[in-house]
């Protein structure tokens, strides 16, 4: 029993994380299926049709593709605003920071389908079309919020001392932002992409408000195909989703232990 409690905490962090993964881990099963029928619900025979030929189901690829294009500009556009504002916030004083504070968290704040809606009433009234512009201006504002959050937390944590120290050996200001402030910001800045990425590649709510019946996203494919069975190439295309994140992710950790090695 002393053991037990000795890692207890390790118990529950494996329990979690096990819950976490099995949707993953039915995903990756059932994109190895054949069905019989058109629902993927029951696993009938193994297969690996659908990994030969994943862009086999109809318009799959294609709405994978826009949401891959619509992501990338979308992360990289957030991405940049985000840190500028993250830096104003975090380190200067002036009038309105906390009102500016207060808008930047609304757009976390907000229901989606509200924000979905009243991005519509907005555009209609500028007369923006429905389709990919209109979902990218939206995702790039919802976006912006989360990497502000991220990288505002790194810059508060930095210390000014080595900005200082950095201009007392003759750096100029720019030299000082670019080997200094920005590697070090670098961390939270990566955090805030990947997020804003995650975030409008899997948006469906106010894409589907903004969206018209050419600009038809992954997640819009996916719901759409569910009323009449889900193609397998669904099941390969999240596995191989999961599997690119994963390896992100590992990839950070081994590059950030090896810098810590290095400095130790």
């Amino acid at each position: 029993m002393a053991w037990i409690k000795r890692h207890l905490i390790a118990f529950a962090a494996i329990a979690v994380l096990i819950y976490m993964l099995v949707p993953n881990v039915i995903v990756a099963a059932f994109s190895f299926n054949d069905p019989k029928g058109k629902y993927n619900y029951n696993f009938n025979e193994f297969s690996t049709a659908a990994w030969t030929n994943p862009c086999g189901a109809q318009g799959i690829c294609e709405s994978l593709g826009l949401s891959l294009q619509i992501g990338v500009i979308a992360s990289l556009t957030a991405t940049v605003l985000g840190t500028m504002i993250a830096f104003a916030l975090g380190r200067y004083r002036f009038r309105g920071r906390s009102a500016t504070n207060l808008l930047i968290f609304m757009p976390m704040a907000t229901p989606e389908v509200v924000m979905g809606s009243s991005l519509l009433t907005l555009f209609l009234m500028l007369g923006v079309p429905s389709g990919r512009t209109a979902i990218l201006i939206a995702h790039i504002m919802f976006c912006v919020s989360f990497v502000v959050v991220a990288v505002k937390a790194r810059v508060a944590t930095l210390d000014p001392k080595l900005e200082e120290a950095a201009a007392d050996l003759g750096a100029n200001p720019a030299q000082t932002f670019l080997r200094v402030t920005l590697p070090l910001a670098a961390p939270g800045i990566a955090a805030g992409a990947l997020l804003a990425f995650s975030l409008s590649f899997d948006d469906y709510i106010i894409t589907n408000f903004n969206a018209s019946p050419s600009s038809i996203t992954f997640p819009m494919y996916v719901w759409g195909a569910s009323a009449r069975g889900v193609p397998v190439q669904v099941y390969v295309i999240g596995t191989l989703m999961f599997l690119l994140a994963l390896v992100v992710v590992l990839t950070g950790q081994l590059i950030s232990s090896r810098r810590n090695r290095q400095v130790a």
